[in-house]
């Protein structure tokens, strides 16, 4: 993998941000001719644009833990995914203390990320997922804009049911339209399709009981959802990273990069 460090300056935060773009690059097999079709060659110029996972950091975390405390680069480059991470502060990926990271996320990350690098435009490519308030993010991104979105991962992440006052933002202090199981219920509600999803927690995280709730709502509303946990896992990064191998390997996708397999690196 390729992985580009970048601050760049945001026309919503109107200030610079950290992202990590992670991006499938030859690999040393490839280079001496291993794994690849007769007469091909290692070369940079991808053949298509890339599907692309936004990947969420937890509170207190930024856009370099996924990469630094997993093997998330691995994983991506075995199938041959565009990994994203951001700073995202400590702000649930909303509107919080002034800056407005929810249209920084939904509007103008992507626009960075295609508009720089191979990466595709369309929904059916197009992954979201997080851990813990990235969790949380993710919830609220792929409800807010679900045409946006194939599937989503949530990872150790509370909801409904989750004693508000674990959270830094309790419920009642966000707007109806920043709260996901009321986005979930009022998609429902309107016949829009849900993204395929995808929730994960250990069954000793605290937040169990709130993620298994978020899960039972999307079933009940009729979204295509997958439910995996492990014994004896807290809120720990040797449980996401165990999730996030999962969750690239369960990703529906239609891409080319897909139907070649799993790369050998």
């Amino acid at each position: 993998m390729a992985k580009i460090q970048c601050n760049v300056i945001s026309y919503t935060l109107r200030r610079t941000v950290d992202i990590t773009v992670t991006i499938p690059t030859p690999t040393f097999p490839a280079i001496f001719g291993m794994g690849v079709k007769d007469g091909e060659k290692a070369r940079h110029t991808p053949k298509e644009k890339y599907p692309v996972l936004y990947l969420l950091h937890g509170m207190g975390n930024n856009n370099q833990q996924w990469t630094g405390y997993t093997n998330v680069e691995m994983y991506a480059e075995e199938q041959q995914i565009v990994v994203v991470n951001l700073a995202g502060e400590n702000r649930f990926y909303m509107e919080q203390f002034g800056d407005d990271f929810f249209t920084f996320v939904s509007e103008e990350l992507p626009d960075f990320i295609t508009g720089t690098f191979p990466v595709s435009e369309r929904p059916e490519d197009t992954y979201i997922a997080g851990l813990s308030m990235g969790g949380f993010g993710t919830l609220l991104h792929a409800m807010s804009h679900p045409e946006k979105y194939c599937a989503f991962g949530v990872f150790s992440a509370g909801g409904k049911g989750l004693d508000p006052n674990q959270s830094i933002v309790p419920l009642e202090a966000m707007p109806e339209e920043r709260i996901p199981w009321n986005l979930i219920e009022l998609n429902a509600e309107k016949g829009i399709a849900f993204p395929k999803g995808y929730l994960a927690i250990g069954t000793e995280d605290h937040g169990y009981e709130g993620c298994k709730a978020t899960y039972e709502l999307l079933k009940e509303k009729g979204a295509d959802v997958t439910w995996d946990e492990i014994e004896g896992y807290g809120h720990e990064w040797r449980f996401w990273d165990i999730e996030v191998e999962k969750f690239l390997k369960w990703l529906p996708r239609t891409d080319a990069y897909a139907k070649d397999g799993p790369r050998q690196i």
